[in-house]
């Protein structure tokens, strides 16, 4: 049974820093994402990483601002996010796939099975 849980949202200054974390209970390895969603817009995927070799992918929009280390040790992923815009304001939302999985669209939503509930990030300029 594979459990996601976020956590770190919250409120900051445009320019600022924000960490969200996801606990991953239940799960060996394989790929995981982050996704952001805002009224109106479609699911965005952010970043992924294949857990079992650390390999990233990043949108375009985020490239060099956003960061997706991982602490297996606490088996847990992060999204560090640096500059931030009031454009970046979204649910963001921490994503799985099964066990073992890697696939060739990673920033793709479908590709996902487990989900986590969201938290919010609100950036104000």
């Amino acid at each position: 049974q594979v459990q996601l849980v976020e956590s770190g949202g919250g409120s900051v200054q445009a320019g600022g820093s924000l960490k969200l974390s996801c606990v991953a209970s239940g799960y060996t390895y394989g790929t995981m994402g982050w996704f952001r969603q805002s009224p109106g817009k479609e699911r965005e995927g952010v970043a992924s990483i294949y857990t079992g070799s650390g390999r990233t992918n990043y949108a375009d929009s985020v490239k060099g601002r956003i960061t997706i280390p991982q602490d297996s040790a606490k088996n847990t992923v992060y999204l560090q996010m640096n500059s931030l815009k009031p454009e970046d304001t979204a649910m963001y939302y921490c994503a799985a796939t099964t066990t073992g999985s890697w696939y060739g669209t990673p920033l793709s939503g479908s590709t996902y099975k487990y989900w986590g509930q969201g938290t919010q990030v609100t950036v104000s300029s």
